[in-house]
């Protein structure tokens, strides 16, 4: 009680809160970072693998997550300024430049398979539908190696519109999965509709599943869902070998998380394959 009655004295009279204005502050310059970061191109991707569950326990596909660079060019991750643009144009721009960066990460590299998160808010946007298209046009493989990942949430919030795009996308050979899968409140009669490929299980339910029997409970759930529509299921933050163990026992298919890599906006398949030349 005294601590709100002293936040209420500092406030100036007739003004606006300090908090407030704080919080405005901070997230105008963060908008006006990403912007800066669109306008400059001054974006990429860091990859991060996952991996197969069973032997020969290799890497399944890597995901590409959106960075962009701030004014010092520190590279900033996308849970510092995706929140605040995800309903904006500038969060259209950035799916936009997700998108360009992977497709042409799969053309350099074609014995990769790489996902690439989008928002349902973006299937409408032409220049995103473009970007898709000048590509699959020049390369016919691209769409068989390319994974897009949307949100529980996003996918719930216009269910018809991601229904119809996935649809469309099969003459592609495009794959898609259910991301934060668990997160949200994904309606079963849709659920039957969506035919995404894989799910991915919201790491909120699988950090320390190993010591905890409800989350445990939960994830036997969500797999178990998951099989019975015929989708890979892939668990999210992985962090310790107990998980890991605990996750693969109960059928998970693929695993992702800091146990076998944090993203680099290094590729990591190329990284590996400077340390297999030196080795020869």
């Amino acid at each position: 009680m005294k601590k709100k009655q002293q936040v209420m004295a500092d406030m100036p009279e007739g003004g606006e809160n300090p908090l407030t204005s704080a919080v405005v502050s901070r997230d105008r310059s963060t908008l006006d970072m990403v912007s800066d970061a669109i306008r400059h191109n001054q974006t990429m991707l860091a990859y991060q693998p996952i991996m197969q569950a069973m032997p020969p326990q290799g890497v399944a596909f890597y995901e590409g997550y959106i960075r962009v660079l701030d004014s010092t060019g520190r590279v900033i991750p996308a849970r510092e300024f995706m929140p605040l643009v995800e309903d904006k144009e500038e969060g259209r721009e950035l799916d936009c430049l997700a998108l360009e960066h992977g497709l042409k990460a799969l053309a350099r590299s074609p014995n990769i398979r790489l996902s690439i998160n989008m928002s349902a808010r973006s299937i409408g946007y032409r220049r995103w539908m473009r970007v898709l298209e000048r590509h699959l046009k020049k390369d016919l493989t691209l769409g068989e190696r390319l994974m897009l990942e949307i949100s529980e949430a996003s996918a719930m919030a216009t269910p018809e519109l991601v229904i119809d795009f996935i649809d469309r996308m099969q003459k592609h050979g495009i794959a898609f999965a259910l991301d934060n899968f668990g997160a949200g409140a994904t309606a079963v009669s849709y659920f039957r509709q969506f035919f995404f490929d894989a799910v991915k299980i919201d790491g909120q339910f699988v950090r320390n599943i190993h010591a905890s029997h409800d989350n445990q409970a939960v994830v036997r759930a969500l797999v178990g869902i998951a099989k019975q529509f015929d989708m890979l299921v892939v668990a999210e933050s992985v962090e310790s070998p107990a998980d890991a163990e605990f996750l693969i026992s109960i059928g998970v298919d693929c695993l992702q998380g800091y146990l076998f890599g944090a993203p680099s906006v290094s590729p990591p398949w190329l990284e590996e394959l400077r340390e297999n030349s030196r080795a020869s």
